[in-house]
């Protein structure tokens, strides 16, 4: 099994995906958050830093790309090849409104003929790979099955499938069943995205569906970097840390000192300590669910007005709150 990590625009950037890999790895492929290549015929810095070599050494990452212009894509896959990437990603599942009402991202799936006049247009000027996450459709999970033929129509090295449409965003249950209909239809490699957030959901994932060999996982493991050493350590053990099995406070040392690399990249390439807090903030939203008796560490970490507020909250975490067995070990 493999386990990709999902992009999350404002968490999974480079300085992130960096540090998870020195402290956790077990991730066999990181996603960038997306760039969208427009007309002018250039990325930002922003998007620039998200894809130099230097910042990726040793790390397996995909670009992806969110665009509705063939031609865009087209020149955005030929200047990341000519940074040395074989693959680029396609980004059909972001539900964002801001996003889809440019038919972008998931707002594509609505013109499945424009979509396919796109995919013949981008296969047929490069000779890169090209992945594409796709959601079953804009309203209706039955809009998949039409999607479905023409994906099959193409050499898409992964087809990476949320199993929601739009306009559910990231609310009720994925329609499962549509997923597996998919898996076994599809001509190309399936991997599936959505909703597992512990061991016990990869685990009754993987009973329902044994043949699905690649999943995606974005806020589970924003929420417990664990999770992929979890679901891996049987075949791994001793891999995952430079100790092997670690003790619940060997563990909290690795958690400290990935916080502590992640800390210092944003102070270094960030303006201001609010912006720097914003980050550690959003972040801790989820990681806070790690330690026992954690909501009040977590409010102080919350209120912090700078820095020196920051630090001191994060020291007296890690001193007095022990990391939750049932979370880290299961």
């Amino acid at each position: 099994m493999k386990i990709y990590l999902a992009p999350m625009e404002g968490i999974t950037g480079w300085g992130y995906r960096k540090a998870f890999q020195k402290h956790f790895g077990q991730i066999d492929q990181y996603m960038t958050p997306f760039l969208s290549p427009g007309s002018f015929k250039g990325f930002t810095h922003r998007q620039i830093q998200e894809i130099l070599p230097e910042n990726n050494r040793g790390i397996p990452v995909i670009p992806q790309l969110l665009t509705c212009r063939s031609e865009d894509f087209i020149w955005a896959a030929k200047e990341l090849k000519q940074l040395g990437y074989e693959e680029v990603n396609l980004n059909l599942g972001c539900p964002s409104g801001t996003v889809t009402a440019k038919k972008k991202g998931a707002g594509f799936l609505a013109y499945p003929e424009e979509l396919n006049t796109f995919l013949y247009q981008i296969y047929e000027k490069l000779d890169i790979k090209i992945s594409v996450k796709t959601r079953l459709g804009k309203e209706d999970p039955e809009e998949f099955y039409r999607l479905l033929q023409i994906y099959n129509q193409y050499p898409i090295s992964e087809l990476i499938i949320h199993p929601r449409v739009q306009k559910e965003f990231y609310k009720g249950c994925p329609h499962r069943d549509v997923f597996g209909e998919g898996a076994k239809r599809s001509v190309n490699p399936v991997c599936y995205n959505g909703d597992l957030r512990s061991a016990g959901d990869y685990n009754r994932f993987r009973e329902e569906f044994p043949a699905v060999e690649m999943v995606m996982i974005g806020r589970g493991l924003i929420a417990n970097p664990f999770l992929a050493w979890q679901l891996k350590k049987d075949k791994t053990a001793g891999q995952s840390f430079p100790n092997g099995e670690l003790e619940l406070t060997d563990k909290a040392a690795v958690l400290k000192a990935f916080h502590d690399d992640l800390y210092h990249h944003y102070q270094e390439t960030m303006c201001g300590e609010r912006n720097v807090l914003f980050r550690m903030k959003e972040l801790w939203s989820y990681l806070i669910q790690l330690f026992q008796n954690g909501e009040k560490a977590g409010k102080k970490i919350r209120k912090s007005q700078n820095c020196k507020e920051y630090e001191e909250a994060i020291a007296k975490l890690f001193t007095e709150n022990q990391l939750q067995p049932a979370m880290i070990d299961r």
